[in-house]
């Protein structure tokens, strides 16, 4: 196996280039806040989308267009990130995106129709994509590399916990203000990040020496990847509400999408100067490295989606006490990023942490796979802390290690790369755990019928009289009257447990899927080593 070089020679520990001990904190922090903000962005307004629908006198189906537009365009410009920046400066692109993104909140909150609001996401969704792949390159080459990792969990804490926080916030904003502070809190905090940006960020000098020899522009590769990537996140992003291929959109979309990525792949690795430099997936470590951050990314936002609609529809809790009751996950994240940070730091091997954050998450994954519709909030709760210490643990150590394997020169390319793939995985998650939970709760339903029968109705009448306190059920008056309500009961019983069952095969099999990956972390290389030799 190929193996790529330690982080000293990969990032280039002769280089003097990076930030001093006074303004790398600073430099951190304001990337910090324009990632957080475009994170957050994601899903603070899921929450709010009912009163927007209101607002503007739309469907469920319409109003979807909110997310699924801001989705669609972050999608198409993450992976772009890298050569944009090379070609004007990425302080120059990272400014200019925190700036439009800014500018696109402010707007969000104004609109007043649903066209304005998905152009608007659009454009805010188009200029917040460089800020997140930016952010990662800034940081590593910001860091000397014993405290990349701790650079990362920092950077981490934005990337990983704003989702997470987004619908608590979201909620408690929109039940005490108005949902269109969700996009006004933007413009403050964009502000700081923008004058802190301007203030404190340099290009390096190979950076400004690339954008002065910048050669032809390969609008090949742009309209492939524009059309094949918003294709394939429109279809991710909407095709379960078209039932999936038996709609002919979606089955059409889906196959010009394929042949829009193929010929994008064949032109990039053609090309001299690609807006993808697919070549980096030829080191042995990013493409393990990327792999691993992508199952992460599927756990994180499938179960992200997924547990506060069962505390919500199975368990009765309103939008603000379920994430209350989720809140701890960030806090455990948190606290096991820094920690592992540290460890980093002091160029402790935290390799095999990466091991132990997948069993903490297949343990935690494993215990919610139990539950029932008569959980305890702290049930709910545990779980959720100890999953968000086991992602915590996996995070800093992976993401050091997919950017510190390539040189200082394609950070850039390969944050995008990076960046990209765990936002295509977040939405294969999002759109696999849909799917899945309608088609599981219609097989269990279908089961749970075949167990229930004329007489069972019967013998739930002859109970309300045996059994003292018991439900009426009342079944043979209800027949003949034709006010069938015990048995409108008896079906929502068995659709909230179809559900429930639904909500446990998922939990089971992504707990498989992280014992399978606990092994894993042997095949990375330690990443604080200085005196390994590369060997490619």
């Amino acid at each position: 196996m190929c193996l790529a070089a330690p982080a000293s020679s990969a990032i280039g520990i002769d280089h003097p280039e990076y930030g001093s001990s006074s303004h790398k904190w600073l430099i951190a922090l304001a990337v910090m806040l324009g990632t957080t903000l475009e994170v957050l962005d994601t899903s603070i307004v899921n929450v709010a989308l009912p009163h927007m629908q209101g607002s503007f006198s739309a469907s469920v189906d319409e109003i979807a267009w909110v997310l699924t537009s801001y989705l669609v365009a972050n999608g198409i410009m993450i992976p772009m990130t890298g050569w944009i920046s090379s070609r004007f400066g990425r302080k120059r692109y990272f400014m200019a995106s925190v700036a439009v993104f800014v500018a696109a909140s402010g707007l969000c909150g104004a609109a007043r129709s649903l066209d304005q609001m998905v152009v608007f996401r659009l454009i805010q969704g188009a200029a917040g994509a460089a800020m997140v792949p930016s952010s990662q390159a800034i940081l590593m080459e910001t860091f000397p590399p014993n405290e990349q990792q701790l650079a990362m969990a920092t950077w981490g804490m934005g990337l990983m916990v704003a989702p997470i926080m987004g619908p608590t916030l979201g909620g408690w904003i929109t039940d005490n203000w108005n949902w269109r502070w969700n996009f006004y809190i933007n413009l403050p905090i964009g502000a700081a990040a923008f004058l802190m940006v301007w203030t404190f960020v340099h290009d390096p000098a190979y950076l400004r020496t690339r954008r002065a020899s910048a050669g032809k522009t390969d609008y090949t590769g742009i309209i492939l990847l524009v059309v094949g990537l918003g294709l394939g996140q429109l279809v991710l992003d909407r095709g379960q509400r078209a039932d999936w291929f038996s709609s002919p959109w979606v089955v059409w979309g889906t196959i010009f999408s394929a042949i829009c990525l193929v010929g994008l792949t064949i032109n990039e690795l053609r090309t001299t100067e690609p807006i993808l430099d697919l070549s980096i997936l030829g080191i042995p470590v990013f493409s393990m490295s990327v792999m691993l951050m992508v199952a992460m990314s599927f756990a994180l936002f499938g179960t992200g989606l997924l547990n506060p609609i069962f505390l919500q529809e199975l368990m009765g809790y309103s939008a603000w006490k379920a994430g209350l009751v989720l809140a701890p996950r960030g806090l455990g994240t948190m606290a096991a990023m820094l920690i592992v940070g540290q460890l980093g730091r002091y160029r402790y091997d935290t390799r095999p942490l990466i091991g132990v954050g997948f069993v903490i998450m297949a343990i935690a994954l494993w215990t919610m796979a139990g539950w029932s519709t008569q959980v305890s909030t702290w049930t709910v709760t545990w779980p959720s802390l100890v999953m968000g210490v086991g992602m915590g643990m996996i995070f800093p150590t992976l993401s050091a290690t997919t950017l510190s394997c390539v040189s200082r020169e394609r950070v850039g390319y390969a944050a995008s790369l990076y960046n990209m793939m765990r936002n295509t995985g977040a939405a294969i998650g999002i759109s696999y755990m849909t799917t899945v939970l309608v088609d599981h709760e219609q097989t269990h339903q279908s089961y749970l019928v075949e167990h229930f029968t004329a007489f069972d109705a019967w013998k739930m009448s002859e109970a309300a009289r045996l059994t003292p306190g018991a439900r009426s059920f009342d079944y043979m008056p209800q027949i003949l009257t034709g006010q069938k309500q015990g048995l409108g009961m008896v079906y929502g019983m068995i659709q909230r447990q179809a559900m429930m069952l639904s909500f446990n095969d998922i939990y089971r099999t992504l707990a498989i899927v992280m014992m399978i990956l606990i092994p894993t972390f042997l095949l990375l290389r330690r990443t604080q080593s200085s005196s390994a030799v590369a060997a490619h």
